[in-house]
């Protein structure tokens, strides 16, 4: 097999296919064809996935012969070494499904590093404690990830990346997730691999996650949030409550003005509302993901009624955009005025809508009241995917920390579940065992049953 049969550059010169190569990198690719800011990057696609699992399971060594030549070019594009000595490239090794599934599949960043190179890193930069800082997140990902210790060869990890991110496919949290939204004709996964980006880089870097429309309401304008110092997995897995848009306006504002040029453009391109990842390093924008958003109910039917009236989509397109949507809890309830319990906590509102139950902070008593036929609320300080089996029995979520881009608000509006995320350290051992409701519209938790309207 030849570099052109089997693993694929991911530039912009040529078309792909969803079914080909995912999601993740067909949206990298289309806006690398847009001229936009992408980090540059390579695609094992989705058909090796089947020869993976097929295989023992094992990348076969044509794949990886593939992959290597792929890094090459890699090094060319960035003018870095994977490996060093001197100047090392480092890697994002990333999953993509044709239908997205937030979180279901492993990632593995920073790869490429020893502790040799990061010394290199170190004196390169001028910055240990950024060296220090990025070795760190990578040995506790890849640690966790593949399941194994760090190899000293950086080719090894690498190779040892692309398989847990195949092997994740039949991981427990993303078969749950396709039975749960019947996904099961799915083939498998791709494996993007793109040239590692630092938000957690300096004082002018960061990192965040922008909608081009509210995901929670609909209504137009830009909606997200960014965390300065950081990498895109702290604003995903909800380890530290971002801050809005508006900051980043105050700090980068060119940088802010960019991003909302980027997001009419994509949304423009796709004639829905996008999802869009961004990393900026030392001042310098970096586009990372581009996905069509997941929203609530209430969001969709907005969506779909401002796009017919703006010109965007027609009638027939939205019908069939909204054939899915459960129409009744595009209207949330409210909790009504006479009827409201004892504020016990406050938070970002994340999902529309309300609901009851027993507050339950560990993931096997939820599921196991929930058997028993009980109303559970999960309240968790963050939500991980490995929390999703929970969330679906759930009446509602409630998160320590995180905000509204986080996997918890993207899962539970997809989900159609009331969520309230961020309340601050220390609400889960409040509110355990105690009967709560939970207001995702107005980002409240309250004592006890309350009547609605």
């Amino acid at each position: 097999m030849g570099v052109q049969d089997v693993v694929l550059a991911v530039d912009g010169s040529r078309e792909l296919s969803r079914d080909q190569v995912g999601g993740k990198a067909l949206g990298l690719n289309r806006m690398m064809a847009l001229g936009l800011p992408v980090p540059p990057a390579f695609v094992v696609p989705v058909a090796v996935c089947q020869a993976f699992h097929a295989g023992g399971p094992a990348l076969p060594e044509p794949v990886w012969r593939d992959v290597l030549a792929h890094l090459a070019r890699l090094e060319g594009a960035t003018g870095r070494a994977y490996g060093g000595p001197a100047a090392p490239l480092l890697l994002a090794v990333r999953s993509g499904a044709a239908v997205s599934m937030p979180g279901m599949m492993d990632t593995v960043l920073n790869l490429g590093l020893t502790a040799n190179l990061r010394d290199v890193l170190a004196a390169e930069s001028g910055d240990p404690l950024w060296a220090e800082d990025t070795f760190r997140r990578f040995h506790r990902d890849y640690t966790a990830t593949v399941g194994a210790p760090v190899p000293d060869d950086p080719r090894a990890q690498l190779r040892g990346a692309v398989g847990a991110v195949f092997g994740s496919w039949f991981s427990a949290r993303a078969m749950a997730y396709r039975d749960r939204h019947g996904l099961s004709a799915m083939a498998g996964t791709s494996v993007t691999v793109q040239a590692m980006v630092f938000g957690n880089r300096d004082g002018r870097s960061g990192t965040g996650v922008l909608f081009s429309r509210d995901p929670v309401t609909g209504a137009p304008g830009v909606f997200g949030e960014w965390l300065p110092g950081a990498q895109g997995h702290d604003v995903v897995a909800g380890e530290r409550t971002p801050y809005g848009l508006d900051t980043l306006a105050e700090a980068q504002a060119g940088n802010h003005r960019r991003l909302v040029e980027i997001a009419a453009l994509l949304e423009a391109d796709r004639r829905d509302m996008v999802d869009v990842e961004f990393t900026i390093e030392s001042g310098r924008l970096h586009i990372l993901q581009v996905r069509v958003g997941k929203r609530s109910a209430e969001a969709a039917l907005r969506i779909a009624r401002d796009m017919v009236a703006e010109g965007m989509i027609s009638e027939s397109v939205a019908r069939d955009r909204l054939s899915g949507v459960d129409i009744a809890m595009a209207v949330p309830e409210q909790v009504s005025p006479g009827g409201r319990g004892a504020e016990l906590a406050r938070g970002i509102p994340a999902g529309p809508g309300r609901g009851s139950g027993v507050a339950v902070t560990g993931i096997d008593e939820a599921l196991r009241l929930a058997e028993e036929g009980a109303s559970v609320v999960l309240v968790r300080p963050t939500t991980s995917p490995d929390d999703v089996p929970a969330m679906f029995v759930a009446a509602a979520v409630v998160t320590e920390h995180g905000g509204s881009t986080s996997h918890a608000a993207v899962v539970c509006r997809e989900l159609g579940l009331p969520c309230v995320v961020g309340c601050g350290e220390g609400v889960g051992a409040r509110l355990a065992g105690r009967r709560v409701t939970v207001d995702g519209t107005e980002g409240r938790v309250l004592r006890a049953e309350v009547s609605t309207p």
